[in-house]
């Protein structure tokens, strides 16, 4: 037996977006552009100079990429929900041709911009005229994009440099006139060009290829079926295979819910068919797809605009981020495992189950090209170019083998599914872009690093809370990116300064932004498991919250001590694995009620608590690194863990005989 999804999906942005039924002429205008789109790519990152005698300018490069794209939102994502999902409208054509011909003319004058310093009050007056139309049309296209709640933040914070002077204290800045900001948003490095776009250009598109490429070829399917094969008949079996392959197909789509919708269809149903509960196994898949933006090598895109703002390698962010995502998963899994332990939960039957011989025959090159990108990333230091590699040898090795063999159609398909990924990236990237630049002219970061240390009164673990609670509002209502876009601007310099590490704090506020797609009210990952296994959606949620609740530990975690990601000594980091792998086994069993080795942690109704507690004590105690922030050792933390720990699992293991003997008699 195989196991397969329905469709394979190309993976997305953000779901929700109403993609229209593009025409035949559609879709030949869409791929063609998207060929060239990454033959400009290839050749401006692989310095062919197939195209020009020289390398382009930054901003031309950048003008050509937003202008090939960008205007396509207009024709993908129609205007309302109910516009005709079959044609497009005649004021979309309008607005996609008007973008593409304002941008085309900021391309073709991209050395004037520059030369001349247009973007600081040089530029024309007809050019400040086109860059305000630009500013609208991108609002809109962000809106097609992202959403309605992402449209208004990036709205309100764009116009915000018009009124700066006249906000409140905390929040006041250096206004600039409209057309200061205009030519500030459109023509400089730090708006539409900035952080964001220039990550999209120089990072982001290849991996957004290499995605696309391995969904399209089989690779979903061969996660899945691989997981199916190693873990399908273990007790909780179609749980942990959600994890295996959530895990993967979320890495490499970088979204939640598409990753919900794309393996929880078969993940869900498995597992209730073993006895889950619809809540519960709907907070297992959302969990599990929330980890998977998070986990190496391909992270969402979130991680590659981090680079770009810690101006280091992306292979270093994607090392950092090894153990929290182990640590996250471990703790899923020991959750799962002690939930069905505890509720005698077999696995699938083998019979119904696919072989990992026949598996690992059909699919081995998706591993092979796998290595191929690690190898690339980590050792040959090639990470803008290692996706585009990848991505051919990818297809290459495809072509080889008759089953999954592509026709043109299909490669068609391939071309225009790429497409509009990049268009629906590329849309919000540029609106997200304009956070950047009115926060950069304002200068209202600086400002708001020392209101936020103020308020904190200089204490860092305050400040760590008050960022944790800011980047879960934040991640509320912005996408992920945007929101740390935000926060990287404003929050990270004011913890920087507390004395914590650069890379801690940045991946921290990554991790706090994606809790709310497991915690109510919002929870749209939870929200989206809850639709397709008939459960409720908030009670999914609480559901998720539990089971993910580590993610809310986690970045403490690295945060006060950088040795969890790397940063420090080897043997420190070893240490610290060790002790948290502890901790977290500890945590998990704590909140599920079983531990292996012990037993039922909850046979009696109200000492089951207080053992529960205390093994749930010495789990934390042992997972969080002492000293620093922390006023005990990690000897002395160990030392407390071993004595609550042992004491607890000594009246477990008591009460659990108690129970046993009872029903024995």
């Amino acid at each position: 037996m195989e196991v397969t999804t329905s469709e394979e999906k190309a993976p997305v942005a953000e779901e929700g977006n109403r993609n229209r039924n593009l025409s035949t002429t559609a879709k030949i205008i869409l791929g063609l552009t998207t060929v060239i789109v990454v033959g400009l790519a290839v050749n401006q990152l692989f310095n062919f100079g197939f195209f020009i005698d020289v390398i382009w300018l930054d901003n031309k490069y950048q003008y050509a990429i937003f202008g090939l794209l960008v205007p396509f939102a207009f024709m993908i994502f129609p205007a309302t929900a109910t516009s005709n999902p079959n044609r497009v409208a005649w004021y979309d054509i309008i607005a996609a041709t008007v973008m593409f011909a304002i941008l085309g003319y900021f391309f073709w004058n991209a050395a004037d911009i520059v030369d001349y310093g247009w973007e600081m009050g040089g530029a024309p007056d007809y050019v400040i005229y086109m860059g305000i139309t630009l500013w609208l049309l991108v609002l809109e296209a962000t809106r097609r994009a992202g959403g309605t709640a992402l449209f208004v933040i990036v709205s309100l914070i764009s116009l915000y440099p018009l009124v700066a002077e006249v906000m409140p204290g905390p929040i006041a800045g250096l206004s600039s006139s409209l057309e200061d900001t205009t030519a500030y948003h459109t023509l400089s490095a730090e708006s539409m060009l900035g952080i964001p776009m220039q990550a999209m250009a120089n990072l982001v598109i290849g991996f957004l290829i290499f995605g696309v490429a391995l969904t399209q070829t089989g690779g979903g399917n061969f996660f899945i079926n691989l997981a199916f094969a190693l873990l399908g008949h273990v007790r909780g079996g179609p749980a942990k295979v959600a994890i295996f392959s959530s895990g993967l197909m979320g890495s490499m789509s970088g979204s939640v819910v598409s990753n919900v919708i794309t393996t929880g269809v078969l993940t869900i149903p498995a597992m209730r068919k073993t006895g889950f509960r619809p809540s519960y196994a709907a907070g297992v898949e959302a969990c599990a797809s929330t980890g998977g933006v998070l986990m190496p090598p391909i992270m969402g895109s979130t991680a590659f605009i981090m680079a770009v703002f810690l101006n280091i390698p992306y292979v270093e962010i994607a090392i950092a981020a090894v153990v929290p995502s182990i640590l996250y998963y471990l703790a899923l899994f020991i959750q799962i495992d002690a939930y069905a332990a505890r509720h005698e939960m077999p696995g699938e039957d083998r019979a119904n189950l696919p072989k990992v011989k026949d598996t690992l025959k059909d699919g081995w090159h998706f591993i092979a090209v796998f290595v191929l990108l690690v190898v690339m990333m980590v050792w040959l230091k090639q990470e803008v170019l290692a996706p585009f590699y990848a991505t051919v040898l990818l297809l290459a090795v495809n072509q080889l083998f008759p089953k999954h063999r592509w026709n043109l159609k299909q490669f068609g398909a391939f071309i225009i599914a790429t497409g509009k990924l990049l268009v629906e990236i590329g849309a919000i990237l540029v609106g997200v872009g304009l956070i950047v630049g009115a926060l950069s002219i304002t200068g209202m970061a600086g400002t708001l690093v020392n209101d936020l240390i103020f308020l904190a009164g200089g204490n860092t673990l305050i400040l760590l809370v008050m960022g944790a609670i800011t980047s879960f509002i934040m991640g509320i209502g912005m996408t992920v990116t945007a929101a740390y876009i935000f926060l990287a601007i404003v929050l990270a310099p004011a913890l920087v300064q507390g004395g914590l590490d650069p890379m801690s704090v940045h991946l921290f506020i990554l991790y706090w932004g994606m809790v709310s797609f497991i915690t109510p009210p919002v929870a749209l990952g939870a929200f989206a498991a809850a639709s397709i296994s008939g459960a409720s959606p908030m009670k999914t949620g609480l559901e998720a919250m539990r089971l993910g609740s580590i993610i809310y530990f986690v970045p403490f975690f690295f945060v006060l001590d950088p040795a969890f990601i790397f940063q420090g000594p080897l043997e420190k980091t070893a240490l610290l694995f060790i002790s948290a792998v502890v901790g977290v086994i500890l945590i998990a069993s704590a909140l599920q009620g079983y531990l292996t080795g012990v037993g039922n942690l909850h046979r009696h109704p109200t000492l089951g608590w207080v053992v529960r507690g205390m093994i749930l004590a010495a789990g934390l105690a042992l997972a969080t690194p002492g000293g620093n922030l922390i006023p005990f050792s990690n000897l002395e933390l160990g030392l407390f863990a071993l004595v609550v720990g042992g004491i607890a699992a000594v009246l477990a293991k008591a009460l659990d005989s108690k129970y046993q003997k009872g029903l024995a008699a």
